[in-house]
């Protein structure tokens, strides 16, 4: 038989979370610090109304681009969050979560050797998304020294004639950081003197404890050349719902709802109904949870502090990014035998790029008192490490 599999999927690597987290589903009695999913129910009304859409037998295909109450939620939505209007009927596509957006959108802008510019330690699906899509990846290496932000200067220097495409994913998985009004429009600049297009993921906008989350598109001449990328899976706790959105201009749109149709048809109808009033009604729901996660975030921070484990504050999103580069070992190592021998699983930090090296990603999206466990049992690991190296 000829080669039957597409040498460009074999040579993907798999998810360095999910490789970690099958060992961990094997393990009795392991807390788990490492999946990005709200310890939250969603939120009952929400809930009820996608309870309410069946009752009333509402399990038909929606228009392949959405339902058009939702997407007119949505816009209004955006216009309170960012002042920032849309038009429903061609500028917003509801897709399967935030990952079929992102997915669609580099196949509906790139060409094969069109070049990507991924900012990372971010989330492991930008890359093999690019190269599925015929893009060529370039890496920027975020610093810790720059509370892994990004740069003007870092953008600027890996531009080059082939450069098509800017991921910008703020506020930032693993990291939880967060762009800057002054940071934004730095990066803007660079971008409008370039004429590079921008795919803002922001899913975890509503998640920011600095201040409000401005996003790219609110910047002056950035609109026209944003895909910005939402959804409900992170804000109101609906990660199984699998729902999430593009906005953008209409001609990028129009492409993305070809291969949305193609491949897809719609998304949920129920998740599409309750999502509509998620939108409606969940502001309270989402400060209510933003809250929760404030407190552990300062929990986190405050016992990284009297533990000695460097890490820089993050302001977004449900993860802390603590360095533990002081130990000698890698950050798979260090994840392993914090697993086996104290049973708590963290991400290596190597899992959203090879930058994360000497890093790990802890997800605060777990109660106060499991946090409290595992950050105890961890406390323990590390002092046994210091102690051995004297």
């Amino acid at each position: 038989m000829k080669n039957m599999l597409s040498d460009k999927v074999i040579e993907l690597k798999p998810s360095g979370i999910r490789k970690f987290f099958d060992i961990v589903s094997e393990m009795d009695d392991a807390i788990s610090l490492g999946v990005g999913e709200p310890d939250f129910d969603t939120p009952w009304h929400i809930r009820d109304e996608g309870i309410y859409s069946l009752e009333k037998g509402r399990t038909f295909y929606t228009s392949n681009a959405g339902l058009k109450e939702l997407k007119e939620e949505i816009c209004n939505y955006t216009k309170r969050k960012q002042g920032i209007t849309y038009d429903p009927t061609h500028e917003v596509l509801v897709t399967v979560g935030g990952s079929e957006a992102i997915d669609i959108g580099m196949r509906a802008l790139l060409n094969p050797g069109d070049e990507v510019l991924i900012p990372q330690p971010s989330f492991v699906s930008y890359e093999p998304c690019a190269i599925m899509a015929g893009g060529v990846p370039v890496i920027i290496e975020l610093k810790a020294e720059n509370e892994f932000r990004l740069t003007a200067q870092e953008l600027e220097d890996a531009i080059t004639d082939k450069t098509k495409l800017l991921v910008l994913p703020f506020p930032n998985n693993p990291t939880g950081a967060i762009m800057e009004r002054k940071d934004l429009e730095e990066v803007a600049e660079v971008i409008r003197k370039h004429d590079i297009l921008v795919m803002s993921d922001e899913i975890y906008a509503e998640l920011t404890y600095k201040e409000k989350h401005l996003s790219i598109v609110e910047i002056e001449g950035m609109q026209e050349r944003t895909i910005l990328i939402n959804g409900f899976s992170k804000a109101f706790a609906m990660t199984g719902w699998r729902l999430g959105y593009a906005c953008g201009p209409k001609a990028i749109i129009e492409q993305m709802l070809k291969l949305h149709q193609f491949a897809i048809m719609c998304a949920p109808t129920t998740s599409q109904y309750a999502a509509v009033e998620a939108l409606r009604n969940g502001d309270e729901d989402v400060m209510e949870m933003k809250t929760a996660y404030n407190q552990r975030r300062r929990y986190l921070m405050n016992a990284f502090r009297e533990m000695g484990l460097e890490c820089f504050e993050p302001f977004g999103a449900f993860y802390v990014f603590p360095c533990i580069k002081e130990f000698g070992m890698t950050s798979e190592e260090f994840a392993s035998r914090l697993l086996e021998q104290e049973k708590v699983a963290v991400v290596p930090g190597t899992a959203f790029g090879d930058c994360g090296e000497g890093y790990l990603r802890i997800s605060y999206a777990y109660s106060l008192d499991n946090l409290k466990l595992a950050i105890g049992k961890l406390a323990d690991f590390v002092q046994r490490l210091r102690d051995a190296q004297h």
